[in-house]
């Protein structure tokens, strides 16, 4: 049988909580864990131990030391085109980012622009699966996690894809 177990980590951009199955992440999010248990419909156990890998790389994220996570990704709460944009996605490195129409094209999917951002806003795995990354061709977009854009524009900050603006020194 399947379970999750959860752990919620404080960051810059608000709690954020992490679900992770035998498999590895399947979950992430602000807000409370029982919006991801509601769900994922698993049975729940607390296992520091399954949590603590991502843990500690959400963590080295926020410090600016952690550049790629490596905790194994369960791809569960995604399937056929979403999940080829999403897994195409992940590949988008730190410090960059791709328009919606580039995210598109690289995924093969034939899934206009537009479509691409109805599939970023409903990414289970945020910031892991960085749809912050994302921008429009005419500026940052659209973002639906923590408190919307002033969110996305601090993790592109934080990864030094943005200058910090007057407001952020």
């Amino acid at each position: 049988m399947t379970t999750v177990a959860f752990a919620e980590v404080p960051t810059p951009v608000g709690p954020f909580v992490l679900a992770v199955t035998e498999d590895g992440l399947v979950a992430s999010g602000w807000g409370g864990r029982e919006r991801l248990r509601d769900r994922l419909g698993l049975p729940e156990v607390h296992d520091p131990d399954r949590t603590a890998s991502v843990v500690g790389e959400l963590l080295a994220y926020f410090d600016g030391a952690g550049r790629r996570f490596e905790t194994p990704v369960d791809w569960r709460l995604t399937s056929g085109v979403r999940r080829t944009v999403l897994r195409t996605l992940y590949e988008v490195p730190y410090g960059t980012a791709v328009t919606y129409g580039e995210l598109a094209a690289r995924s093969g999917t034939g899934v206009p622009a537009r479509g691409i951002g109805s599939i970023m806003g409903s990414n289970p795995l945020p910031i892991v699966v960085p749809c912050h990354r994302v921008v429009a061709g005419n500026g940052l977009g659209g973002f639906s996690g923590g408190v919307g854009v002033e969110t996305k524009r601090w993790l592109l900050t934080h990864e030094g894809y943005l200058q910090p603006t007057l407001l952020d020194l």
